[in-house]
């Protein structure tokens, strides 16, 4: 709630007060009574402010735990993506290796066959 709502609010509480003592004065039920309602009017607007207030800040704290769940989130698949490119690039080089082999080994047999490498 802005300082503004909040001379507001007490300024329409102060003339509630104000006019609900005149009519006390002056034996006038109907002054009195806009004088009571100027002051509920007051409270409502001081806590319309103050749940604004909690609103926000109960937003602000959701959105900080999005964040923080996102980034943990981030990091999760970060460090998943990581792992599987460790375990393509291993998968990748047992492949390698394989036909390295298996050339070596077709060359063997070319050699046996022909008598040439």
């Amino acid at each position: 709630m802005g300082i503004n709502d909040k001379i507001n609010a007490a300024a329409k509480d102060i003339e509630g007060k104000l006019q609900a003592a005149a009519g006390e004065l002056t034996d006038d039920p109907l002054l009195k009574a806009k004088g009571d309602a100027k002051q509920v009017q007051a409270k409502v607007i001081d806590a319309a402010g103050d749940l604004g207030d909690k609103v926000v800040g109960a937003a602000d704290a959701v959105g900080d735990k999005v964040a923080s769940a996102a980034g943990a989130v981030g990091d999760k698949v970060a460090g998943a993506a990581d792992a599987v490119g460790d375990k393509v690039a291993g998968a990748a080089d047992a492949v390698g290796d394989k036909v390295a082999d298996a050339a070596e080994a077709i060359g063997n047999v070319f050699k046996g066959i022909t008598g040439k490498a």
